[in-house]
């Protein structure tokens, strides 16, 4: 018995993944010539000799076998290996004029199982055709038309062709699906990808096909891991072969906004965010995974473009607000201002201050984005930092009318950027004071929690929702209770904080509740630094 092969589109992700190895003629000639075999030695196993048909119909099965075997049936057309099928029927019909009769009628199914699988509903109709002609019409003219021989053929043909008409109809209603689902599949704007357990591409969608041809123009073997024109998120770096998005999914890794470049030309190179999820069989074992990768070369270029533009215009407003700064502090130092004019001169001082403070964190995000935070290190006094840093927000606190309080060892000298590591004290206790209402407190702690120093500003401040928190750290963005009590911020301190205190292999934590306040703790490496001494 033998069917044609099949073989679906390699852009289609709804296709198969493995291969129908029954497609092939010579598997599927070879399962039925072994159950004819199994029907001949169990029928003649005794002194029981066989006719003529049924050694006709054992040389024709030795035929077909070879042809099955022998055949180049990739360069044959598609309707050959029905030709299989056809003589298997009639291999049957020889095998049942025989008077010591067997169960080879029962073997009609398998034709018409494979007929109807590969050839849809002309595979049934030959199928019908075939069993009536070459297995019914033989055994009624043999054994005549009594009762129990026409109920025997009868009911062996109408099986053949019932089960030949069920497969196909499944098949049709199968292909439909698949030619509906690769249709949305194909024509969302994300290339996916389904990796089997050991990193071979199973299928991919014809987005996917596109960025492929960007990746790999001299074309790729199928496989995760392969090396070719993908580059990391600053468009330069190329990828190793452990780094691809695919090798890590290939090992049961799941993440989420992986950015890749692929491509060398400027004009046509595109920017790629992978996402890769984990397939696992019905044991929990893993399977495989899927990739998901969304264009975002128009945001990744835009992000390009605004933080030129921020660096040139922070770069741009500093000198002339220096200047500003500089002469208001000259004037103020004068004996003969009048009080209006000192005060107007105060604000101008302290508006400017701000704006300076603005710049300077627009332009520390700008240096995160292109080559990150350049820290210079050395040996510094911690405590003295934390109690500079509280120093110089007393004024804020007490015209706010929020109690100030500092705890800290006499000295804790760590090896650290004390210039940042100011700013990001400076950014939590202003924080913590602007988000605090008249009358409440904020309190500045230093210490050391095992191998590390910890620094905890705690205030009885109004509180993050618990659906804010994820987000707090967010670059530009603002809780809701800060904007509509108009308190002061872009929204970059606390992220910028972050990246000071994560370049120094700290982490910061925060916990708070709505209407209680928060606590931020700042946890930093000693990294072998001495523990608090005396002063």
């Amino acid at each position: 018995m033998a069917v044609g092969e099949s073989a679906g589109d390699h852009g289609d992700l709804t296709t198969t993944p493995s291969p129908d190895v029954f497609a092939r003629p010579a598997v599927a000639q070879s399962v039925c010539t072994v159950l004819f075999a199994l029907d001949l030695v169990l029928r003649f196993a005794g002194p029981v000799e066989s006719g003529p048909w049924p050694r006709a119909g054992a040389a024709l099965l030795v035929v077909v076998t070879v042809a099955a075997l022998a055949l180049p049936w990739r360069r044959l057309p598609p309707w050959a290996p029905a030709v299989l099928a056809v003589c298997d029927l009639a291999t049957i019909g020889m095998f049942r004029l025989d008077a010591v009769g067997g169960g080879s009628a029962v073997l009609m199914v398998l034709p018409g199982l494979y007929l109807g699988r590969y050839y849809g509903r002309r595979g049934v109709v030959v199928t019908a055709l075939g069993a009536a002609v070459l297995a019914g019409a033989p055994s009624l003219a043999y054994f005549g038309w009594d009762g129990p021989n026409v109920s025997r053929i009868l009911l062996s043909v109408l099986v053949a062709i019932a089960a030949s008409l069920a497969i196909a109809s499944a098949v049709s209603r199968l292909e439909r699906q698949r030619r509906v689902s690769a249709a949305i599949v194909d024509s969302v704007d994300v290339g996916l990808v389904l990796l089997d357990d050991d990193g071979v591409y199973q299928a991919m969608n014809r987005r996917h096909g596109d960025f492929m041809g960007l990746a790999y123009p001299g074309g790729h073997a199928g496989r995760a891991g392969q090396l070719g024109l993908v580059y990391s998120a600053d468009g330069t770096t190329e990828v190793s072969a452990d780094e691809m998005p695919t090798a890590l999914a290939a090992q049961g890794q799941e993440f989420d906004d992986v950015r890749i470049w692929v491509g060398d030309d400027p004009l046509t190179r595109r920017a790629l965010s992978v996402s890769a999820r984990v397939v696992r069989d019905s044991g929990g074992r893993f399977d495989g995974a899927a990739l998901a990768y969304k264009d975002v070369t128009d945001f990744m270029r835009a992000l390009s473009v605004k933080d030129e533009f921020v660096s040139s215009v922070s770069h741009e407003l500093r000198t002339p607000l220096t200047s500003i700064h500089g002469y208001t502090q000259l004037l103020l130092e004068r004996d003969d201002l009048p009080a209006q004019a000192r005060a107007q001169l105060e604000v101008v001082v302290r508006n400017t201050e701000r704006l300076q403070r603005l710049v300077g964190d627009l332009l520390h995000t700008s240096q995160l984005d292109e080559d990150g935070v350049q820290f210079q290190r050395c040996e510094a006094d911690l405590a003295e930092i934390v109690r500079q840093a509280v120093q110089a927000a007393e004024p804020a606190a007490r015209e706010n009318d929020v109690h100030l309080e500092v705890s800290t060892p006499p000295h804790l000298v760590l090896k650290v950027d004390a210039q940042r590591i100011a700013q990001a004290v400076d950014n939590l206790v202003s924080n913590a004071i602007k988000y605090t209402p008249r009358g409440g407190e904020v309190v500045v702690e230093l210490g050391i929690d095992a191998d590390r120093a910890e620094i905890t500003v705690r205030d009885t401040g109004v509180g993050i929702d618990a659906a804010d928190r994820d987000r707090l750290f967010t670059r530009f963005w603002r809780a809701r209770h800060a904007e509509e009590q108009s308190i002061q911020g872009v929204g970059l301190g606390l992220n910028i904080t972050r990246s000071i205190v994560e370049g120094h292999a700290g982490r910061i934590d925060v916990e708070s509740e709505v209407g209680r306040g928060s606590t931020f703790r700042v946890r930093l490496p000693l990294d072998g630094a001495p523990a608090a001494g005396p002063g």
